[in-house]
């Protein structure tokens, strides 16, 4: 009978009790207590990047965890041949890690939009705090991989975390989708999402989760297999808990570009920026106004916006380009056909959207934010299709203005 009355229950319930059962029991299973700040990391190391996956959890446990800061972890290895989720720990050994493991999962496809959701929620479920920072480790492509490297079998058709073991890789709409469902749930933006990956730098990319996430942290280029130096940005966020979500993702930004410029991780040429994602729907009005203009242009006019294209910043899929540096080549072409006042718009939009990009090496042209610029019909024509697919395209057309241009 208990069954009846409990369905009884339910139906005596109001829409907004209804709702108000489908929010998250944060903390109510585990009895933990609420801190600043939980940081989420989906650390995918079923695939070449294993060794560096450890690595960067020897240097998160060079802080680990404290009385307002939880460190946390899904740790896929192919070294250990399992999946752990662990609550990091401070130690000082920096060639094991020793943090506890607070669940085994066995082999897990972590390759897959689900895993990812169920982590965070277990992580936020179990790990409750004021401010979420969720932030997934691997291989990355933007929002596509090359087609010739598909072919050959030498990346994944997608995007991110991808798994060798299962051949599965989560796609950009997926990504965005998965941080949509948990803002949902959670009933409010989570405060920081990062890309510990390459290439994922994009408004396309930005766009999926523009309603879901309040800053974004990601790179325009290939990082180096150390990725981001994380003892580097936790220790200031260990030692000053109620730091902003703006300001910690700054602080990551900054820091790994120092990390790279002979700190902590050497010497090399990086890319990385925070977004404020409030001003995202100013670039995608501007980018929309730009690209209006230009679909509608003489073929002498497109052949110097394809030229400032060809021009500009891009990365190592060289479909990848710089959206400041190409506003500025096109200021510089002085293009008749193209209102001044929309590229200033576009700018301004930018510059407020990008928080901070710190570039080192040969990307001192970089603004913080790529766009997606083929440089001939024949890929503009492979990918189209996806493309018109993403948020950043059904809202701004940029593609009726490729489909123009690109030749």
């Amino acid at each position: 009978m208990k069954w009846f009355f409990a369905f009884a229950y339910l139906l005596s319930l109001s829409p907004s009790a209804l709702a108000d059962l489908a929010q998250p029991q944060i903390g109510a299973l585990s009895g933990a207590p609420t801190k600043e700040w939980t940081f989420l990391l989906y650390l995918n190391g079923n695939n070449n990047l294993d060794s560096f996956g450890k690595m960067n959890l020897n240097q998160m446990e060079v802080v680990g965890s404290n009385e307002s800061v939880n460190l946390v972890t899904q740790w896929a290895s192919i070294a250990n041949g399992d999946v752990r989720r662990m609550l990091i720990q401070k130690d000082n050994d920096t060639a094991t890690v020793t943090s506890p493991v607070v669940q085994n999962m066995g082999s897990v496809d972590m390759g897959s939009d689900k895993s990812l959701e169920d982590f965070i929620r277990w992580g936020i479920t179990q790990y409750p705090a004021k401010h979420y920072f969720v932030a997934v480790w691997d291989h990355g492509s933007g929002w596509h991989a090359r087609i010739n490297d598909v072919l050959a079998g030498t990346a994944h058709p997608t995007d991110i975390s991808w798994d060798d073991n299962t051949g599965h890789s989560i796609t950009t709409k997926q990504l965005g989708a998965v941080m949509g469902r948990v803002s949902q749930w959670l009933g409010r933006k989570i405060d920081i999402y990062g890309s510990d990956a390459c290439l994922m730098g994009m408004a396309e990319v930005a766009g999926e989760m523009k309603d879901s996430v309040a800053y974004f942290v990601g790179s325009q280029e290939v990082e180096p297999g150390a990725g981001w130096p994380y003892t580097d940005f936790l220790a200031p966020l260990a030692a000053n808990p109620t730091m902003t979500a703006h300001d910690l993702s700054a602080l990551l930004a900054k820091t790994y570009a120092a990390s790279y410029d002979g700190g902590s991780n050497g010497t090399q040429g990086v890319t990385m920026a925070s977004y404020d994602m409030a001003k995202y729907n100013a670039v995608r009005d501007a980018a929309q106004k730009l690209g209006t203009q230009i679909a509608k242009m003489p073929t002498a006019a497109l052949a110097k916006v394809f030229a400032a294209a060809n021009a500009s910043q891009s990365f190592e899929y060289n479909d990848y380009v710089d959206f400041g540096d190409f506003l500025k080549h096109l200021s510089a072409l002085d293009i008749r056909e193209i209102d001044a006042k929309v590229i200033d718009q576009a700018k301004t939009a930018l510059k407020d959207f990008v928080i901070t990009s710190n570039n080192t090496g040969i990307y001192n042209a970089s603004t913080g934010a790529s766009i997606w610029i083929p440089k001939d019909k024949a890929s503009l024509a492979t990918y189209l299709a996806t493309y018109e697919t993403l948020v950043w395209d059904s809202e701004t057309k940029w593609s009726r203005a490729l489909s123009a241009f690109v030749n």
